[in-house]
This record gives C-alpha cells, structure tokens and sequence, in this order.
C-alpha cells in the first residue's frame, strides 16, 4: 500500500523533527546571550510547528504518527547533549551542523523515496525553513565569532 509506505516515511522524517526540537532545548540551556537563546527558541517553535504539521498529515493519511524520536534518537540526544561547547560561537556552530546535516542532508535522503505531491509539498516546505535557519545560524557564527 502506497499510504502505508507515505506514512512510514514521514514519520522517519517526524522523528528528525523531534530530534531537532530536542536538541535545540540541549542548547537553549547552555546559552546566556538573550538575542541567541531568542532567536534558538524561533527555531525550535518552528521545528515543533513543523512536527504538528507532519504529525497531521500522518493522520489524514490514516496512519498514526510518532510521538518522540525513537529509542537511536534518543541515545543519539542523550550523549549530544554532553557534547555541546560552552561558548556561545561553539553553541551556534553546534546547532548549525545539526541543522545543516541532520536536519537537511538527512531528511532528504529519507524521503527521497515515494511521497504523494502533498505530502513532498508539506516536506518540501519545511526544507526550504531549514535552509533558512541554517543561512540565519551562518551569520550568527560570522556575528560571535572571536576576533
């Protein structure tokens, strides 16, 4: 069935996003700079709309959406968040590969595979925020790095 494999990998795509969510929080509590941890928290509301709407569009698809970013995720979060410098520069470099990488090149591959023009719509979409933040993320690092 052609839902079943839709839904399959838009939750694959949804566990990213709570990964995101997730890992922004990590670095949301290390921060001291106001304007940087405001503008994280943009970011993070983003990923967690983003979440809401995949997380509907599983449903209107018939199939039931996850509701965190599995057990490899979750180990993968848990030693990250050890691994997060202290320095606001270290913080935002930190936050752009994660966003560039896993939050981009990742979640390309993973619906690179069969998904109705809505869904690659809605995907699609949510990139094209991704992109952004990894643009804004570039210049914050440009902005706080040490003279």
């Amino acid at each position: 069935m052609v839902a079943n494999g839709v839904v399959n990998t838009l939750n694959n795509f949804l566990k990213g996003q709570y990964m995101g969510i997730h890992a922004y929080e990590h670095h949301i509590q290390k921060l001291n700079d106001p304007y940087i941890k405001s503008e994280f928290q943009r970011i993070q509301q983003d990923h967690k709309n983003h979440a809401l709407k995949v997380a509907e569009r599983i449903q209107n698809l018939g199939g039931t959406p996850v509701d965190d970013e599995g057990m490899i995720g979750s180990v993968q979060g848990f030693i990250g968040q050890f691994m997060i410098p202290d320095t606001p520069a270290g913080i935002i470099e930190s936050a752009l590969k994660g966003e560039d990488y896993y939050g981009i090149q990742v979640s390309e591959k993973i619906v690179k595979g069969d998904l109705d023009p809505e869904s690659r719509q809605l995907i699609e979409g949510i990139l094209d925020k991704d992109r952004e933040h990894v643009n804004f993320l570039n210049q914050l690092v440009n902005e706080n790095r040490p003279s």
